[in-house]
């Protein structure tokens, strides 16, 4: 029979155990960016053997972008193997409980000229790192112009374990967020084990288009691979207004009430931490179980390897 494992909601901490680790400060860099951006890639749904054209799939838009310190050189936003690591989402942002975070942002989106921010999900901050924008009474915190930069002061409290969005949250959100500026904070729990693979899902309707990690349709979504043994973490999440199902083909879970599931729902701006110790080789789909949007691009491949 199939070992079950546990499905860890908005930032319930892991029953595993794991050495103990002492509070750090974290720096990241990150600019908001304009980009010309390609939902397909390959121009090809395989699955249903569609084909489209770069005028229906590549669109210009603004993104989080990972710098190395004072925005010298860009750098991969996700550990390789862990998502789209090029453009979407925004830089994976990891921490402990007890840590603190110093996100330093840059807006340099010339393109649209627009102001951004970054608002966080799950984590203890002040007023001046809140990042959301209220007209009358926001600070620049939330309101970064083209060429201005803010630095966001927070810290990973004794509930933030779990997988949290981050967004955009300036005047002008829901066009920054329908064109990909969001990203996921990673925080684990103060002595818990850290996984031997980390994957990151975000599900976000794009146009015509649902996609994960920014991609549509298999051979454009992040391709994610294990080995029989390994101790795997999805953090998932959805953006939108939309709700999304995650699915994996092949494997199960426990919810935080016991209950045996392969699914799990995810509403806007919600996430989702599921773990397990990998024992099934394979190649096996992952995917939103909603029809329509699976048809329309949410899906990909996980593929797991034998010892």
């Amino acid at each position: 029979m199939r070992r079950l494992t546990t499905v860890v909601l908005l930032g319930a901490a892991s029953v595993l155990a794991a050495p103990s680790a002492s509070a750090a400060t974290r720096e990241y860099w990150v600019a908001a960016v304009p980009v010309t951006f390609n939902i397909v890639p390959n121009g090809h749904d395989a699955i249903m053997g569609m084909e489209y054209t770069p005028a229906e799939t590549v669109f210009g838009t603004t993104v989080y972008r990972r710098y190395t310190k004072q925005w010298r050189t860009p750098i991969a936003n996700v550990p390789a193997g862990s998502g789209n690591s090029d453009l979407m989402p925004g830089p994976l942002i990891k921490a402990r409980v007890g840590d603190k975070l110093r996100i330093h942002f840059k807006n340099l989106d010339t393109a649209f000229n627009r102001p951004h921010s970054m608002h966080f999900h799950g984590v203890e901050y002040k007023p001046s790192s809140d990042g959301a924008y209220l007209p009358g009474y926001s600070g620049k915190d939330a309101d970064v112009k083209p060429g201005q930069t803010w630095t966001y002061k927070l810290t990973a409290g004794d509930d933030s374990a779990g997988a949290w969005p981050y967004h955009d949250h300036g005047p002008e959100m829901e066009a920054s967020i329908d064109g990909g500026m969001f990203g996921m904070l990673s925080i684990l729990g103060k002595h818990e084990r850290a996984p031997d693979r980390e994957y990151v899902v975000v599900f976000s309707p794009m146009g015509k288009f649902q996609a994960i990690d920014g991609r549509a349709f298999v051979g454009n979504t992040p391709v994610f691979h294990s080995r029989v043994g390994d101790l795997v973490q999805w953090d998932v999440m959805a953006m939108g207004s939309e709700h999304h199902t995650f699915h994996v083909h092949g494997h199960r879970w426990r919810d935080p009430n016991g209950v045996p599931i392969d699914t799990a729902t995810v509403g806007p701006a919600e996430s989702l931490r599921v773990r397990w110790r990998e024992q099934d080789p394979g190649t096996w789909l992952y995917h939103c179980h909603v029809e329509t949007h699976m048809a329309a691009g949410m899906v990909g491949t996980y593929q797991v390897k034998r010892t």
